[in-house]
């Protein structure tokens, strides 16, 4: 009923904040009403669906009982100078992007892994990075099973994490490449058509990309084993949405290769497509507007007594982004945690 609904505030107009509301209305979200906040004022439709867009202001907040922070694009950052005002209003904060992940009084939820840990928020969850995410709902069947001793990830990651005009840039490119000319650099400094750039985000002075040491720092965070020994690389590549992922896996205990295609087949969220002899593995084109994480090519890695390798696949800014936003949503519900303002 719609007196038993939420009323929404979601802030950020780009990519994610798109896929939100895409998915809020696939997923039937129990919404009264849906605001949307951004820089300028005016409106936008998704799916045939006109949402009001507001200047972004701490009083917009008023009288609303969800906000979902976009954390992307011209919106990334806004978490910062408008969610203290969102949560002293009685808003209940899920942000998107990095400013908060690593905060000690901020759980970081991925709901098929540790739904448990929305219980400790004070006002705000944070969503873990896209490729964080994917990789945990595929890991987390396989470590309750064995344990996990040791993470190595490669990433393949689409040019929509790093937003649509990233996207933009690859369009033209290839447009470009087809009529012989060349185009503009914008979101990325190299070429990106028919190139794999080793590099999404800040370098550190050990050499690490930003993107690479999310890997470490949330998935330590998120399984509660500060010492997880977690290592990555982060690769751009020429798709338009869904990352890849090569995940070697070091497990303390044995765990074949059939336990973990039976555990994974099990898990929440999860999709197996492993028959590579009959060309079925996971590719970002399969994946690209669904929501669950592919995991395939699932094989025995015989460099070390206990050790596995997987591919795993995902739309970014669905499973990646949007739709873990809103199922922290959906679990805080069923969990008596996000509850109506009284209205007049």
């Amino acid at each position: 009923m719609a007196d038993q609904a939420y009323r929404v505030i979601v802030v950020g107009r780009g990519a994610v904040g798109r896929e939100l509301l895409r998915v809020m209305a696939q997923r039937g979200f129990p919404a009264r009403e849906i605001k949307v906040l951004a820089t300028s004022a005016g409106e936008i439709a998704v799916d045939g669906h006109t949402y009001p867009v507001a200047k972004a202001a701490p009083e917009e907040f008023d009288g609303f009982d969800l906000a979902l922070f976009a954390g992307t694009e011209g919106e990334k950052g806004a978490a910062v100078t408008l969610s203290p005002g969102a949560i002293e209003r009685g808003a209940i904060v899920i942000d998107n992007g990095d400013d908060f992940r690593m905060d000690p009084k901020v759980p970081l939820v991925i709901p098929e892994v540790n739904p448990e840990d929305v219980d400790q928020h004070q006002g705000m969850v944070a969503n873990p990075n896209c490729s964080t995410i994917q990789m945990l709902v595929a890991l987390k069947p396989l470590h309750d099973r064995a344990g996990i001793k040791r993470v190595v990830v490669s990433s393949y990651q689409s040019c929509s994490g790093a937003g649509w005009n990233a996207v933009a840039q690859l369009d033209r490119e290839i447009e470009a490449c087809v009529k012989g000319g060349e185009a503009p650099l914008d979101a990325f400094v190299h070429p990106i058509a028919g190139n794999v750039i080793p590099h999404i985000g800040r370098f550190s002075e050990a050499g690490y990309a930003s993107e690479e040491e999310k890997f470490v720092r949330e998935t330590r965070k998120i399984f509660h084993e500060p010492d997880l020994p977690v290592t990555a690389t982060a690769v751009r590549v020429p798709t338009r949405i869904g990352h890849g992922e090569a995940v070697n896996v070091e497990f303390h205990r044995a765990l074949s290769v059939e336990e973990a295609r039976e555990a994974l087949s099990q898990a929440p969220g999860v999709a197996v497509r492993d028959d590579p002899a009959d060309n079925e593995y996971p590719m970002p084109l399969d994946a690209a507007g669904t929501d669950d994480v592919f995991v395939g090519r699932i094989r025995k890695d015989p460099t070390v007594p206990h050790g596995l390798n997987l591919w795993v696949v995902a739309d970014n800014l669905r499973k990646g982004a949007a739709l873990n936003a809103v199922q922290i949503a959906e679990t805080m519900i069923a969990r008596g945690l996000l509850r109506l303002q009284q209205r007049a």
